[in-house]
């Protein structure tokens, strides 16, 4: 694979339902320059120590944290969602990450809506972790007449809002039906971090494998490349219903191909193959 100055890292939700110590194995096996850390009910991704040592073990680093803020981890950590996205920053200068990824809040989290955009400018001001609030979508009608939902406050779409850095995840934009390129253009310098899947224009939140979609992911890797973005690209694909260890690293090693080819200087061809087993998009992490 071609060498890149974009660092290319894996989410531990790439292998679910697998945990955390299966993503650090792999990505060492596969050559992948960090771990993104999905906080939530596998006991390892909150527990600082227990990371420490699958980073030394694997010599992987923890290069980024997804806060515990999905429908699936509301009980990590507690109810509260402000204190949980504190804690990630802590946990997250702790590890050396530098990052720390979080959804906006739902609707029913009024309080924590109001408080949130200035709860990211604090702690963005306030140390060395950066705060990227990650683009989601419109939850539309399973059938027409019915009025669409309104998920997320203050919106789902961080274009309409004043946040210091921003994740931009390509699955979420194909199900808003969103251009790759155009919201790489529209972030500009607020662009800190990249989740990379790929989608169609389904109502579902499938994050495919790079290439096996319709968003042109190739293109959005070479316009970051062409802008000397700073930032990671983390691999946040879903191989749940991979039958065998070998399915799943074959899923992984292809994003990993796909990233590494189109983020280099000189962008080489690559089409991810065929997949080995059926995918079934499954909105795991909603």
């Amino acid at each position: 694979m071609p060498e890149t100055t974009i660092p290319v890292s894996l989410s531990t939700a790439s292998v679910y339902p697998r945990r955390a110590a299966f993503a650090f194995e792999a990505a060492a096996e596969l050559g992948y320059d960090g771990v993104e850390i999905m906080v939530w009910s596998d006991d390892a991704t909150q527990d600082p120590a227990a990371l420490t040592r699958l980073a030394a073990d694997h010599g992987v680093p923890v290069r980024s944290i997804h806060a515990p803020t999905l429908l699936v981890s509301q009980r990590v950590w507690g109810r509260a969602p402000a204190s949980k996205l504190r804690r990630s920053v802590e946990m997250a200068g702790e590890l050396g990450a530098s990052t720390v990824v979080v959804h906006p809040p739902f609707r029913w989290q009024y309080k924590y809506a109001r408080q949130f955009q200035e709860l990211v400018h604090e702690l963005n001001e306030s140390g060395d972790v950066t705060i990227a609030v990650e683009n989601m979508y419109p939850w539309r009608p399973r059938s027409k007449g019915e009025r669409e939902l309104k998920a997320y406050l203050p919106g789902w779409d961080p274009a309409d809002h004043d946040y210091d850095a921003v994740t931009l995840d390509l699955s979420h934009a194909a199900v808003a039906q969103q251009d790759g390129l155009e919201l790489v253009a529209g972030f500009g310098d607020r662009l800190r971090h990249v989740h990379l899947a790929d989608g169609t224009s389904s109502a579902r939140d499938e994050h495919l494998v790079p290439g096996r979609g319709d968003m042109g992911c190739d293109k959005v890797l070479e316009e970051l490349s062409r802008r000397g973005y700073a930032g990671d690209v983390v691999v946040e694909i879903t191989t749940r219903k991979a039958r065998t260890a070998h399915e799943r690293h074959a899923d992984l090693e292809a994003s990993l191909r796909f990233a590494r080819a189109h983020l280099a200087p000189v962008p080489e061809p690559y089409t991810p193959p065929a997949p080995e087993h059926r995918h079934r998009p499954a909105d795991a992490w909603e």
